[in-house]
């Protein structure tokens, strides 16, 4: 809630926009607050700096706050490449919000629904076209979160595209990843494959190729099969289905075939404090959804009952690892 309270007040464009660190009282001035909320401020701007959202530098007689990588992720003015904004203003709204107040409920019932179906009677993609300005929200949310993914894919692609001529994004949406992928790797050929009223508004480009159709039914035939982040919201039993129909999609392990997972890998960090964003994402996923953010252990499982003979994780950036997954 003092992050959502932050991004309303406009906090990290505000220390952005004046160029240098700000003492308490220039930016109570800038934010146009009641004379009497600047004591409140100081306490806001405590806990935001306790949690590493901007950096207090004290000065003779008062601090100076500046942004620190994470807040410059959520400015409006895009100052990192990868800009997640969109995203916490998607999961810190109130739509998104409501489903949690259902949690306690939920465990006690023997209810089928999930907590977020509990609020809104029906899960987020049957319920969200009533909502024109969530749809929005959660669509400009994906689009900034595949920045993470294309920083990730980019800086570890080298090895993971070599050999590789081919790939399909499964659930690539606007094709934000495969574009990327074209880009930075020419030789490879990319389809992204979505539900048809997802992929009928985009044209083919180049070597991205938009294919309609259904992950549970038919996966085009690639090298390589890419699924960034779509497991974690499906249950076990699904995740086997999906990744079976993978495995019909992509040539023998010595012919180049494999399967790529971007996902979190829970106690699998490239440092302590990543684990934290797995749990928490993790609660969204039972919020919202049958899937969850699983260990290697629950990986393993899944892969062998879909018929996978093997696999590696690589760790990438914080709390993300790619795994990739041979037939």
């Amino acid at each position: 809630m003092s992050l959502r309270c932050a991004l309303k007040l406009g906090i990290p464009d505000t220390i952005y926009n004046h160029g240098q660190p700000m003492t308490l009282s220039q930016l109570h001035s800038a934010l146009s607050l009641p004379p009497s909320r600047k004591p409140q401020l100081y306490r806001l701007m405590r806990v935001l700096t306790h949690f590493g959202f901007v950096h207090a530098q004290d000065a003779s007689s008062e601090a100076f706050y500046d942004l620190t990588p994470i807040s410059r992720m959520l400015t409006s003015t895009k100052v990192e490449s990868s800009n997640l904004l969109p995203f916490a203003r998607f999961h810190l709204d109130d739509f998104m919000l409501k489903p949690y107040l259902y949690m306690g409920d939920w465990f006690m019932q023997e209810e089928k629904k999930l907590p977020f179906e509990l609020a809104y009677g029906g899960n987020l993609w049957e319920v969200a076209p009533q909502y024109p300005e969530i749809s929005k929200l959660f669509n400009d949310a994906m689009l900034s979160s595949s920045c993470l993914f294309t920083d990730v894919i980019v800086k570890n692609g080298s090895d993971i595209f070599k050999g590789i001529n081919s790939v399909v994004d499964v659930g690539g949406g606007t094709g934000a990843i495969a574009k990327l992928i074209a880009e930075n790797f020419p030789h490879v050929k990319c389809a992204v494959l979505d539900l048809p009223h997802v992929e009928d508004d985009f044209q083919n480009d180049g070597n991205v190729k938009f294919v309609p159709g259904d992950m549970f039914k038919y996966i085009p035939s690639a090298d390589v099969v890419l699924l960034k982040w779509i497991l974690h919201g499906w249950s076990d039993e699904d995740c086997i289905k999906i990744l079976r129909r993978c495995k019909e999609a992509i040539p023998a392990k010595e012919d180049g075939g494999k399967v790529l997972i971007l996902e979190a890998v829970v106690g699998s960090t490239s440092a302590k404090i990543s684990m934290e964003p797995q749990l928490l994402f993790d609660v969204v996923m039972l919020a919202g959804s049958e899937g969850a953010e699983r260990e290697e252990q629950e990986w393993s499982k899944i892969f062998t009952e879909a018929g996978f003979s093997s696999y590696k994780i690589i760790h990438t950036i914080g709390f993300m690892s790619i795994i990739e997954v041979y037939p």
